[in-house]
């Protein structure tokens, strides 16, 4: 990609506003080179992003519009990121550090087949009339009436996206709030910038009334603006859950709806009659996939005891062929970790499970790689469900195999946890699989591979610290709605 034609300025208003304070190097995790120099908002120009979106809200047609109107436009901007798809699967690569592969299918086809199901899916809600009712009346007579159920957008809404799938949260973010009539300030991690300017870029191109999109890049102070200001009526937010506690916090005084896509500890359970080949397969998968940089992956394995050995034993296998490096090679299959701290995060807590004795299967060093911010994909047995590394995310290529007996056991462990975001099972039984999956505390679980990835129209979300509100589907757009009941006597 030529990286010189980048945006290098804030998106307010429809218009390109350099930052006023000083440019922050973007830098490719890969090979620690500088990507471009990214825009940073001052508190002023924070403020002046706000006001236009409660302009554009208050005053501007896109509220205003049908379901049906907004679509159209939406579609446009669907269109525009087919046509410049190659741009954007380099980009995403550059800023991510992730494998070509990731890039092209999760990182971007992925999105854009879930902004289409979030079209189709609006123009699926319509207001709804109630049963008509007879109420007694004090003056003696019956009263016949009725009411309808419509759903509004909410307002202003404040969307702050991760570093780890940017591209991927910036679409599914957008598409919910704008498709239902809110308009948006999104601000991305200033580790990734690039891939939330570019929406700036399809906003001109396609025709988005003014005000309506918003992108804002800077540091915790931004955050704090939009998570604080009066104007901003909704948060949608994906990371941490200690940054979700933070951003709930700074809203409580405002009261501002909060949507929250938070952490995760997923447990996958394997029982004793599983597909051993086919569970290490999404075992290894599921901690080495983007360097374990996911919130839904499932980096706790649970073995049953008698088949526990075997199953290591096929993973280490695996992880033998496991290519790191440089996702410029195409036959890379997990790059870096997005930057020296998140190693150090990685290198701390592997630490701490040798400590604790955990016994090390593989990995639990660096590669032989001078440049690039990278570590051996690591997997622990003999690991207790109490351990730190069993019950802290370290969002990294680290994987605790813990061993149970039962399928008590087995559900216990797995609920032992203030995560709830996803899980895995796998068995030859789908049937006891089921019954399982229903006890589990969590948002999502799939069976024995599951769909293959996400279904479009299938709510996401989590239980616990792992955040509140869904997304996809009915319940996700209406998410992103008020509800109003305007009722009728009818006589």
């Amino acid at each position: 990609m030529n990286t010189t034609s980048l945006p290098t300025a804030l998106f307010i208003d429809n218009e390109w506003i350099p930052g006023d304070a000083e440019p922050q190097p973007v830098i490719n995790p890969a090979d620690e080179s500088v990507i471009g120099l990214a825009p940073i908002a001052s508190a002023a120009q924070t403020e002046h992003a706000i006001g236009a979106a409660k302009a554009a809200f208050d005053n501007g047609p896109w509220p205003r519009m049908t379901t049906a109107e907004r679509v159209a436009t939406m579609q446009k901007l669907h269109d525009y990121f087919y046509s410049r798809k190659a741009e954007i699967i380099e980009l995403i690569r550059l800023e991510t550090g992730c494998s070509q592969q990731l890039a092209e299918f999760l990182q971007f086809e992925l999105p854009m087949k879930h902004a289409r199901q979030l079209m189709a899916d609006a123009l699926q809600i319509q207001s709804e009339m109630i049963r008509p009712e007879l109420t007694p009346s004090p003056q003696g007579t019956t009263v016949l009436g009725t009411a309808e159920i419509i759903y509004d957008p909410i307002g202003v809404v404040s969307a702050i996206t991760a570093y780890n799938f940017p591209f991927f949260l910036n679409v599914v973010k957008i598409y919910h709030a704008l498709t239902m009539g809110n308009t948006v300030i999104l601000k991305p991690s200033p580790l990734t910038p690039f891939e939330a300017l570019i929406f700036g870029e399809a906003a001109l191109a396609v025709g988005l009334p003014k005000g309506v999109l918003n992108i804002v890049n800077g540091d915790v102070d931004t955050g704090t603006l939009l998570s604080t200001d009066p104007r901003v009526d909704m948060i949608t937010f994906t990371g941490s859950d200690t940054v979700g506690a933070a951003i709930v916090a700074q809203s409580a005084p405002g009261l501002k709806k909060t949507h929250m896509e938070l952490g995760g500890k997923s447990a996958l359970i394997v029982r004793e009659d599983a597909d051993i080949q086919q569970a290490a397969a999404t075992a290894v998968a599921n901690f080495t996939i983007h360097a374990g940089q996911g919130c839904a992956l499932t980096t706790r394995i649970l073995a049953h005891q008698n088949i526990r050995q075997p199953l290591l034993n096929t993973m280490v296998e695996m992880l033998k062929h496991t290519k790191v490096g440089n996702p410029a090679d195409p036959g890379v299959a997990m790059g870096p970790l997005i930057r020296s701290n998140a190693r150090a995060r990685v290198e701390r807590y592997v630490g701490i499970a040798m400590n604790s004795g955990a016994k090390l299967v593989y990995g639990g060093r660096r590669p032989d790689i001078e440049k690039g911010y990278y570590y051996l994909p690591t997997l622990f047995d003999g690991v207790d469900n109490h351990d730190v590394i069993a019950q802290e995310e370290i969002f990294g290529p680290v994987a605790a195999v813990i061993g149970f007996d039962n399928d008590d056991e087995a559900i216990a462990i797995a609920n032992h946890s203030n995560f709830g975001l996803a899980g895995g099972i796998f068995s030859k039984d789908a049937g006891r699989a089921y019954e399982i999956a229903r006890q589990i505390r969590t948002g999502g679980v799939a069976i024995n591979g599951g769909a293959g990835t996400v279904l479009s129209s299938a709510p996401f979300g989590g239980y616990k610290r792992s955040g509140f509100g869904r997304e996809y589907g009915r319940q996700g757009l209406l998410d992103f709605t008020e509800t109003k009941v305007i009722s009728f006597h009818a006589g």
